[in-house]
């Protein structure tokens, strides 16, 4: 099944958090926090102005983000679970940066 947001709101697919701790102790899925990053994998169209015209959004299909804890609402699409939320709940766009550019 295919489907596309509507107006500026966003499908995200949370990424895996780790299973393990720093220190090599396995973390039960009972007890692990859930992960506040994840991948768009569906964008509206934009919402519109007060004018009526189109107002693009920031983020692009593939895109990682970090969004709230409690941000969107749960869904399951095709066996697939996904978070639908509004562009505004985004927090910000992970890019990923050569630890050489970064310092």
């Amino acid at each position: 099944m295919t489907f596309r947001p509507l107006h500026d709101r966003v499908a995200v697919r949370r990424l895996e958090g780790d299973a393990t701790s720093k220190g090599g102790i396995i973390i039960p899925d009972t007890v692990k926090e859930k992960p506040q990053e994840g991948e768009v994998v569906a964008v509206g169209p934009g919402a519109r102005d007060e004018r009526g015209e189109r107002i693009p959004l920031d983020v692009r299909v593939g895109d990682v983000v970090l969004f709230g804890k409690w941000s969107g609402t749960e869904v399951r699409i095709d066996h697939v679970d996904l978070l639908i939320m509004k562009e505004g709940d985004l927090i910000a766009v992970l890019d990923k940066v050569p630890l050489a550019q970064a310092a």
